[in-house]
């Protein structure tokens, strides 16, 4: 239990890097505050339900 619990952490600090490497990205290419959160956001919720899929189907939650 607490095994899957600290893979489902560790998904979730990927995906809010994630969405801060997009954030900052949109920002650096000149996209507006609002614009580079909507990026970050979009970013955060595609890369943790992927990065849990990938957990499940390897075997680790």
């Amino acid at each position: 239990m607490k095994r899957k619990l600290l893979f489902v952490i560790v998904a979730t600090l990927v995906a809010v890097i994630a969405a801060l490497l997009a954030g900052i990205v949109s920002t650096a290419g000149g996209a507006h505050l609002p614009v580079a959160i909507q990026m970050g956001a979009a970013a955060f919720a595609v890369t943790l339900p992927l990065v849990l899929t990938v957990m499940s189907t390897i075997g680790l939650v």
